[in-house]
């Protein structure tokens, strides 16, 4: 891709489905990608729950696990989704629904190739709307113990990864490195087949544990001192090049297309997280660069034009970010002379955990006014999902209010909201609204 050249966002043409076993729960599964409209991301689908459960692929969601992947909505989990995340990543496809009626995904072999052949034969297909974009602008530099990760500054319009896999003292893999640029044709002749690996004293305590008790040697790589036990190497260095399609699959929760450099030493998957992390406060941080204040803020008569709560009721002082139709970040100063202080309660006031749901769900509101079609219609609550009130509320705290949204269509909207006080999350939740015409309520 040339420097300057527009980057289109992508969706598939058509469905597909896979069923498979689990890689660590040996659990079935079928999971069915279907095409998805401009600007919803990749998201995970729970179809095996009473209500379906939208998780979007992004470090907002990650759990912590160990040896994989794991992402999180209320009490919904996706499970192991990075081999079929590198695939989605190295095809270009920015929207995807992927429905899923258990909550692991499909192992198959052990590498990213089923996914990557199953969305190539959809057909991707180009949508109307840019991709957001994600440039590397300095340095960042994450380690732990004798493991780093770095994401630099890189002068091509491209993502470089650069993978040095350190195994000196096992026989049976060395020390191995690989460089790759990302393109469909690199990854589809030289990672796509790679599988993942695990030394054999560790496949052991696995067992142990009763988890993978469904693979054996032909199944999966099983590594010892002299190399596959009872198998192969498809490439004579397959564990770095299956360390990159991990890394590539755990980048893609960033969110955005990344241009810049990365150079792993000895990284998994809670490092690549966490690079993660700081990739998307990166991204945001560059948001409100370029996005005028006059554009983004809203103060409280502009909010009074949007929202019909009046005093005592308005819950958000003012509007402090913006991105699009997809993101708000609302501010309430909380202040002693606040009137449910009165009774909640006399000598210890406390925010009712209720009023911060409320703060929550007007902020919300005041997000989906911003997609034109919408403007005018109000934002009736119908459920909520996943509700945390975490810690307490009292005078003198500043709540930031953040919602992210979901799912959109004309009539219903749905998106999950933080409220933080500092750097604590205070209450979290997950919003379902009917979207009305103004004069019907």
């Amino acid at each position: 891709m040339e420097v300057g050249e527009v980057m289109l966002q992508k969706t598939i043409k058509n469905d597909a489905r896979l069923s498979g076993k689990g890689l660590f729960s040996g659990k079935d599964v079928t999971v069915t990608f279907r095409p998805a409209d401009v600007d919803t991301g990749v998201v995970f689908v729970r179809t095996d729950l009473p209500e379906p459960v939208w998780i979007p692929a992004a470090a907002t969601h990650i759990v912590e696990r160990d040896r994989r992947t794991a992402l999180r909505n209320g009490t919904a989990n996706i499970e192991t989704p990075e081999h079929c995340l590198a695939a989605v990543a190295a095809l270009g496809i920015t929207n995807v629904l992927i429905e899923m009626d258990a909550t692991e995904l499909p192992g198959f072999d052990g590498s990213s190739d089923a996914y990557f052949r199953a969305l190539l034969e959809c057909g991707i297909v180009e949508q109307s709307s840019e991709c957001r974009e994600l440039v590397i602008t300095d340095s960042i530099s994450i380690t732990e113990g004798d493991k780093s990760i770095y994401a630099l500054p890189y002068n091509s319009n491209t993502l470089n990864i650069t993978y040095d896999l350190d195994y000196t003292e096992h026989g049976g893999i060395g020390r191995q490195l690989y460089t790759f640029e990302l393109s469909q044709e690199h990854f589809a002749d030289h990672l796509s087949r790679a599988r993942t690996f695990v030394l054999e004293e560790e496949a052991r305590v696995l067992r142990e544990n009763g988890i993978g008790t469904h693979l054996g040697p032909t199944d999966i790589l099983v590594i010892n001192n002299d190399g596959p036990i009872e198998n192969a190497y498809r490439y004579n260095n397959e564990c770095v090049r299956h360390k990159i399609v991990d890394l590539l699959g755990d980048l893609m929760l960033a969110g955005r297309r990344i241009t810049g450099r990365i150079v792993a030493y000895k990284s998994g998957h809670a490092l690549n997280q966490r690079l993660a992390r700081q990739l998307v406060k990166m991204a945001d941080q560059a948001d409100r660069k370029v996005v005028a204040p006059a554009q983004a803020l809203l103060d409280i008569r502009k909010i009074q034009r949007i929202l019909p709560h009046r005093y005592p009721f308005l819950l958000v002082d003012k509007v402090v970010e913006i991105d699009g139709d997809r993101r708000i970040k609302g501010i309430k100063n909380v202040t002693y002379n606040e009137q449910f202080f009165q009774g909640h309660f006399p000598g210890t006031p406390i925010m009712p955990g209720v009023l911060i749901v409320e703060a929550l769900a007007q902020v919300s509101g005041l997000l989906f006014a911003q997609k034109l079609e919408l403007t005018g219609k109000l934002a009736v609550l119908l459920t909520m999902d996943g509700v945390k009130i975490r810690k307490s509320v009292v005078p003198g705290d500043q709540l930031v209010l953040s919602a992210e949204v979901l799912k959109i269509r004309r009539r219903s909207a749905k998106c999950q909201c933080s409220a933080t006080v500092g750097d604590e999350v205070v209450a979290e939740a997950l919003f379902k609204f009917m979207l009305v015409d103004e004069d019907t309520v």
